[in-house]
């Protein structure tokens, strides 16, 4: 800490900045002034006990921002354990679900001589119904193909003026407008310009050096091509594309459906890309199945994902802790060792006791113990997947209930959509049905803004305590439903981690505000006791001055009448 010095007058010498001892020494003092005093000395000293109070306080910032430090490192622990139990905080059926719970699978096996993938893919999404079928594909969808005759020259003029009308039956078509200094490549991009309209695309093909054709390709699967002239030349006849009468010299494919039997019941589509069989679940057809094979698919929840979701809940679980442990150790002497800012902090200690609680839950007989998950001989959290992979194929629903949130309703009329994170564990709603017996809305002590009506479905409004909660009625009578919600180890843990770690509104951040508030006070008596060690230094440095000035003026008249009484002698 260091307090700039004035520079005195009227004695030739001044004071340096201090820094909390002195930069002079009594020889040199001495040397500079008459009276041997050294004045630097006695002013430094003056004025390190003046900032001696503002080194106390700047002891007490560098503790609140080791501290800050501390407590921001437990909020991004924190946080990221939160996040790692989300996915199990909640169980929700909807393709737009984060739980665990919802991820798919979907296993593809053969019948017969064929390979799977080389005749299917399928795209599953979260929530998809479960289950088993039977698959067999009689013909793939295909897109229409043209060509028209050879032309010599891809790039050389055609003297071609008229227009003509493109475009796929049952959709919007566009005129191509041709003018005589266009080349087939001219034409091939006046047609692709419209793609996007017409759905047809033009590319050339090149047989040999000499010999190029035009190559019209519908973009959409089962739908055929249609074209017609519409002023001047017949462009597409010229070319060989239609003869005479409009219709194609040079089928090259033909348009079709694609035909399929799921489990006994043939379907057509107009495309390869099937997602309207079953909810969820799109297939992706290829070539069809040979006679006499099929596939056999299997649409099952993804267990690999639970288990990756839960060993990244352990790691995120035993790095907090680890850290608590950290803020925990001693020294030799059985006092806090070095670094542990956070020891015998009540705040962690109760964030610690709180996830232990959580992680003690039992729900419907099973434990932490039945998915595998165990404490080593340090009180780390560990996984065993042999365990676990054994219960979420035997017991999904009992995993669920022991990690999830949960609701239950005093009506069958009421099920579970999406539970939310964290629902109040208990309410009364009031769900109003319309003459039709439609659902008209649905409230809670009398409002109705908390949830959002659609069709049969009551959807929790952000921001409310209800937010992310879906459920399906199925009703047709206005009553009074009592909902319960029951939280699951990874709910709680989850919620614990939120409110500790939240940014704004968290326990941590409370903490770390009001540190951060402390500190900017105390810098403050900081800065005002420099400044007033700064106007006492000048003070002193003014009197001093004076004191100077008087020994000089004392020695130089002492030194006269010595010098008198030294003529006098001599005289007499």
């Amino acid at each position: 800490m260091t307090v700039s010095s004035a520079t005195s007058t009227g004695t030739g010498t001044s004071s340096p900045s201090t820094t909390g001892t002195s930069t002079s020494s009594s020889s040199s003092a001495a040397s500079t002034n008459p009276s041997g005093v050294d004045w630097n000395a006695l002013i430094q000293s003056e004025v390190d006990a003046k900032l001696a109070a503002a080194t106390t306080v700047e002891t007490s910032i560098t503790n609140n921002q080791a501290k800050i430090s501390a407590y921001q490192q437990m909020q991004t622990l924190l946080s990221s354990l939160a996040s790692a139990a989300l996915p199990f905080s909640t169980s929700n059926t909807s393709s737009l679900s984060d739980s665990t719970f919802s991820a798919r699978t979907a296993a593809i096996t053969a019948s017969g001589n064929v390979s799977p993938d080389s005749v299917l893919a399928m795209t599953v999404d979260n929530g998809a119904p479960t289950g088993s079928y039977t698959l067999t594909v009689q013909q793939t969808a295909t897109e229409q193909k043209v060509a028209g005759t050879a032309a010599s020259s891809e790039s050389t003029a055609l003297g071609y003026t008229g227009a003509f009308s493109i475009g796929l039956s049952g959709g919007a078509s566009a005129n191509i407008n041709i003018t005589s200094s266009m080349s087939l490549q001219d034409i091939v991009g006046a047609i692709n310009t419209q793609e996007d309209t017409t759905n047809v695309q033009a590319t050339i093909v090149q047989i040999s050096s000499s010999q190029y054709e035009l190559v019209l390709s519908a973009t959409q699967d089962n739908a055929d091509i249609q074209t017609a002239s519409v002023s001047g030349d017949d462009v597409l006849t010229n070319l060989g594309v239609t003869d005479s009468s409009g219709k194609f010299t040079d089928q090259i494919q033909g348009a079709q459906p694609a035909i399929f039997t799921l489990d006994g019941i043939q379907m057509t589509r107009d495309s390869n890309d099937i997602s309207d069989v079953l909810s969820g679940t799109t297939f992706h057809l290829y070539q069809p199945t040979p006679s006499g094979a099929s596939l056999n698919i299997d649409i099952s929840p993804d267990t690999s994902q639970m288990a990756t979701a839960l060993q990244t809940f352990v790691t995120d679980y035993n790095a907090f802790r680890d850290y608590v442990v950290s803020q925990q150790q001693t020294g030799s002497d059985g006092t806090a060792a070095a670094g542990t800012v956070l020891f015998g902090d009540g705040t962690m200690a109760d964030i610690m006791n709180q996830l232990q609680s959580a992680m003690n839950t039992t729900v419907g007989g099973l434990s932490l113990n039945d998915l595998g998950l165990s404490f080593t001989s340090t009180n780390d959290l560990q996984l065993d997947t042999t365990t676990l992979q054994a219960t979420l194929t035997g017991n999904l629903t009992g995993v669920e209930a022991l990690m999830a949130t949960q609701l239950s309703f005093s009506s069958g009329d009421l099920a579970t959509v999406a539970a939310g994170n964290s629902p109040p564990s208990s309410f009364t709603l009031d769900l109003a049905v319309d003459s039709s017996g439609n659902l008209a809305s649905a409230s809670v002590n009398g409002d109705s803004s908390m949830f959002t009506v659609s069709g049969n479905t009551i959807l929790g409004n952000a921001g409310t305590p209800y937010a992310g909660m879906a459920l399906e009625f199925t009703g047709n009578t206005s009553q009074s439903v009592t909902v319960t919600s029951a939280s699951g180890i990874a709910s709680l843990i989850n919620n614990i981690g939120t409110a500790a770690s939240d940014p704004t509104t968290g326990t941590l951040q409370t903490l770390v505000s009001g540190l951060q508030t402390q500190d900017d006070n105390l810098q403050q008596q900081v800065t005002d006791i420099q400044s007033e060690a700064a106007t006492y230094q000048s003070e002193l440095q003014s009197q001093y001055a004076q004191y100077q000035a008087a020994i000089q003026e004392a020695t130089t008249t002492l030194s006269y009448l010595q010098a008198l009484l030294n003529a006098g002698s001599s005289s007499s």
